[in-house]
């Protein structure tokens, strides 16, 4: 069994913030981003990924396939039954992120599920079916904020990530999903960081088409690289849902403005009585209580807000975290 990490230091916390930001970035690039020797970046991230304390993932856009909906759910149960309940839902493959809420008696889920008949056999079969459930609210997600996918949780300077993301991406390329981008799919949500060779030979084709096929899914968005860490490990002790009401007329200013916080890791808008959903993760109480009053208290449009904090992080981007329930 392999040993959870507990600590990182400076360096590999850095090193960790360019692969978030930048998952598929080479051991060159990474180096020469934080301005250290390639062999000190090998010799830190190799053993990180292989001890599976970072791990590297894609995610398919649902706005991009027809035959995903992308759903949150907050669903509340008996609180000797949220471990169980939690860690049930971790297991479908349909979940990305599974979170345990506030006092212990709440779960947020985000699903992408697979059409209708996923959706009707959840709402109205399997929840109802579970004893423990007691209510639940769904919520469609209306737009994900791309901004938010070069987090690189506020350790890298502006001239750093610069070096990541040198210019405002231009408006990408309609995208349209074809049949055999589902290997390639596949096997990036397996390990995004799989060699173009390793690609090629799990998807029957060239590296070379493989590289571009695998380069026109994340420009036009099709995909979402991911590197998934244990939030902690990088000095995040306190994280939040904010559930936050905003004008319709600035619905879009408003996400894109949280999107770009240091502090925000992830913005989507949804339905419901709210409408953005934002997950905060910052230092400390302190630091989250300066960003509700400094920074979401300074946005002119917002009429109301709700905070749920995050007491276990069990799923994200599709994978169960180690060790992850522990209430």
């Amino acid at each position: 069994m392999q040993k959870v990490r507990h600590d990182l230091d400076a360096t590999d916390r850095r090193i960790t913030a360019v692969l978030l930001a930048s998952p598929r970035a080479s051991w060159r690039s990474v180096a020469e981003v934080l301005g250290i020797s390639e062999r000190t970046v090998v010799r830190r991230a190799a053993p990180l990924f292989h001890d599976r304390t970072l791990r590297a993932t894609a995610v398919r856009n649902p706005a991009l396939f027809p035959c995903l909906l992308p759903m949150v759910l907050r669903i509340r149960c008996r609180p000797n039954r949220i471990a169980t309940i939690a860690a049930g839902l971790a297991r479908r493959p349909d979940t990305i992120w599974v979170d345990i809420l506030g006092g212990g008696d709440e779960i947020c889920v985000v699903l992408f599920l697979n059409g209708p008949d996923a959706r009707r056999k959840l709402l109205l079969r399997d929840l109802p079916a579970t004893a423990a459930v007691r209510s639940w609210t769904s919520y469609d997600l209306l737009k994900v904020f791309p901004v938010g996918f070069a987090w690189s949780a506020g350790l890298l300077t502006r001239e750093e990530s610069g070096h990541l993301w040198p210019s405002a991406d231009p408006a990408p390329e309609p995208f349209s999903p074809l049949p055999e981008d589902e290997a390639l799919i596949d096997a990036l949500v397996e390990d995004s960081r799989m060699t173009y060779g390793e690609l090629a030979h799990r998807t029957g084709r060239t590296p070379r088409a493989v590289r571009r096929r695998l380069d026109a899914l994340v420009e036009t968005h099709g995909v979402r690289l991911a590197t998934e860490v244990d939030l902690a490990l990088l000095g995040v002790h306190a994280e939040a849902l904010l559930w936050i009401t905003a004008d319709p007329g600035a619905l879009e200013e408003t996400g894109q403005i949280l999107s770009r916080h240091p502090q925000v890791r992830f913005t989507a808008a949804t339905t419901g009585s709210s409408s953005l959903l934002v997950a905060v993760a910052a230092t400390d109480l302190s630091a989250l209580y300066v960003f509700l009053t400094g920074t979401v208290g300074a946005l002119p449009h917002i009429s109301g807000i709700e905070v749920a904090p995050i007491l276990s992080g069990v799923k994200r981007t599709g994978l169960v975290r180690p060790a992850s329930i522990s209430v």
